[in-house]
This record gives C-alpha cells, sequence and structure tokens, in this order.
C-alpha cells in the first residue's frame, strides 16, 4: 500500500506561495523593494559569473530562437507596431545627441568667450582683435 501524500503538493503549492508574495510586496516600503530588486539583481550577476562560456552560449541561443519564435508568431499589425517603437527610439536616441553636441557647443563657446573677451576689451584702440598691433 503506497504513502498517501499529505497537505499540497505541485502547482497548488507554488500558486500559493506567488500568492503570498504578492501579498508581502502589497505592504513593502519602497526601501524594501529596492532592497528586494537589489538582491534580484545580484543573484543574477553572481549566476552569470559563475556560467561557463558554453553555458552562456546556450543561454544565448535560446534566447535568440525565443525571440524567433515571438516574431515568427506576430501579426503584421504587431511587427508594425515593433518596429515603428524602434524608429522612435532611435528618432529620441538621435535628438539626444544632437542635444548634447548643441549643449557641448554652447559651453565650449561661453568657456572661449569668457577667456576671449577680457582680452579684447583691454584694447584702446578699438580693435576687435586678440592680435592687435597697434597697442
Amino acid at each position: 500500500m503506497t504513502k498517501r501524500k499529505r497537505g499540497i503538493t505541485g502547482d497548488a503549492a507554488s500558486r500559493r506561495e506567488t500568492i503570498r508574495k504578492r501579498e508581502r510586496r502589497g505592504v513593502e516600503t519602497e526601501e524594501e523593494r529596492s532592497c528586494r530588486l537589489s538582491t534580484m539583481a545580484q543573484r543574477g550577476q553572481d549566476r552569470r559569473a559563475e556560467e561557463t562560456e558554453e553555458q552562456r552560449n546556450s543561454r544565448l541561443s535560446v534566447m535568440g530562437q525565443c525571440s524567433q519564435q515571438r516574431r515568427a508568431e506576430e501579426t503584421e499589425e504587431q511587427r508594425n507596431s515593433r518596429l515603428s517603437a524602434m524608429l522612435q527610439h532611435a528618432r529620441e536616441h538621435r535628438l539626444n545627441v544632437i542635444e548634447g553636441q548643441n549643449h557641448h557647443q554652447i559651453q565650449t563657446f561661453y568657456a572661449a568667450r569668457t577667456v576671449l573677451y577680457p582680452i579684447v576689451q583691454e584694447h584702446n584702440c578699438g580693435e576687435m582683435n586678440n592680435l592687435c598691433l597697434k597697442c
């Protein structure tokens, strides 16, 4: 006669544990949440640090297969939406780069003006030239 299992087993136990975790998260503070997420991230980094080249390649291969399968199953509308989001992201990135370059040019201009303006002001002849030979 086989022994009867007691308590909750398998999927039901997993579901109950998930529900308990979700309920705990409902009352956690921002600091506790931050700590929990930080711990999760650290575990992921530790796991990746310990994995071999072969394991890494296998993990990346699985990720690639999943994305290929997802793309094979997506509708034309979903594909267009995904590509549109990628395009929007690229545009925003380019704008941020341009804004950064403009900011750098403006800062350089003001720095140069701050350095050169007093030199130009020192001339008594009215020349607006840094290499004035009249004075």
